[in-house]
């Protein structure tokens, strides 16, 4: 008698507390659905906007419902629990899950904090772990360490808002000094162009550091490179594979928030139109980017080519991308042989992967008996 396989138990995790909030709810819900139903068993789990996690039962489909009626639950960072604990106790156990697929944008989410918690918790994930999850986030020290590897990225200056708040002169005129108009002015630790700015003169620089202000801590101000915006995604743990490149064609003056997900006319060209010399460095680049910041798992790095120069800038590196069918990172592995629902099967087993490795270090040092000296008490 064949024995049926069990289904593998998907935590996917959504919302957050993060301007790009409404955006993961449109990843997610493509990787629900696409999730084999032969194979996983997909459990959502929300985050709301004040923080509440929330899971859907089998009434909620919806995962705007998840967040307004789903069960409260926590994880604890406890990793013999290994599951979500109803707030209410009288509502039964907790719910185990066996790998948990990230759809978190942006901060609380995508920075290293749940990322953390996951490792508390012992429970496998799907993407980077924390250090490259932190730095990924923070587009500051990124570039800091893309620097140390020698890749090529395009001038930039991280301003802290306390420092901005306590002397707006004085930033100003260091902006100013070390930059020529136009220039991009954008939060450090944020995605999806929230509170980005292209400004094109020194007198529309004052309001667009005090848009990027509200939404992060540190500022971070950056030449503007006249050129072709290339992605290129990146797929594994310790022999990570770079896709073919794809080129954005912004509708818009540049691939800003309304851009990406609020207006038709942004065009992707998949693959994009370059030498085969450039693919090449294109894709030795996006994995050099990837190991730079200890990344697993998956990431998308963008890029510039700049038309008067054509030379290739590093931009920044995503760990998190967008998750929908249409989305860039999928489409991009798509292009290069692997589909959709094959991408979340590949992402589900590195992260199984990198759960072994992670239980194969050692956290304690046992002693024999009688050899503890002061340790013995």
């Amino acid at each position: 008698m064949k024995t049926e396989k069990k289904r593998l138990r998907v935590g996917v995790l959504f919302g957050g507390r993060s301007g790009e909030h409404e955006v993961s709810l449109a990843s997610a819900s493509s990787v629900i659905h696409a999730l084999d139903p032969e194979k996983y068993e997909p459990v959502a789990i929300g985050i709301s906007k004040d923080g509440r996690w929330l899971v859907g039962t089998g009434a909620q489909k919806l995962l705007p419902e998840v967040l307004k009626s789903g069960q409260r639950v926590v994880l604890p960072a406890d990793p013999t629990a290994a599951a979500l604990m109803p707030m209410d106790e009288n509502r039964g156990g907790g719910l185990r899950v066996d790998v948990v697929f990230p759809v978190l944008h942006g901060t609380f989410g995508e920075d290293g904090t749940v990322q953390g918690l996951l490792d508390l918790a012992g429970l496998p994930y799907v993407g980077a772990g924390v250090i490259g999850s932190a730095v990924g986030m923070d587009k500051d020290m990124q570039k800091r360490l893309f620097l140390h590897e020698r890749l090529p990225v395009t001038d930039f200056l991280a301003i802290q808002r306390s420092e901005w708040e306590r002397d707006r002169k004085k930033v100003l005129a260091q902006v100013a000094g070390k930059f020529r108009f136009p220039v991009f002015t954008k939060p450090a630790t944020l995605g999806s162009s929230v509170g980005m700015t292209k400004v094109h003169k020194r007198s529309e620089l004052a309001a667009a550091l005090d848009l990027a202000a509200e939404f992060a801590q540190k500022i971070l101000v950056e030449r503007a490179v006249s050129g072709r915006e290339i992605e290129v995604a990146v797929l594994g743990n310790d022999e990570p594979k770079a896709s073919v490149p794809g080129e954005i064609l912004p509708h818009r003056e540049f691939y800003d928030y309304a851009a990406k997900y609020l207006e038709e006319g942004t065009r992707l060209i998949i693959p994009a139109k370059l030498k085969k010399e450039q693919v090449k460095k294109f894709q030795e680049y996006a994995v050099r980017a990837f190991r730079a910041i200890e990344c697993c798992g998956m990431a998308r790095v963008d890029f510039f080519l700049e038309r008067r120069t054509n030379k290739i800038y590093v931009n920044e590196i995503n760990t998190i991308p967008g998750f929908t069918s249409i989305s860039m990172y999928p489409k991009l592995w798509e292009a290069s042989g692997i589909p959709y629902r094959e991408l979340i099967d590949r992402l589900i087993e590195l992260a199984l992967e990198q759960q072994r490795e992670k239980t194969r270090t050692k956290y304690s040092i046992e002693l024999p008996p009688g050899s503890g000296g002061a340790l013995e008490a």
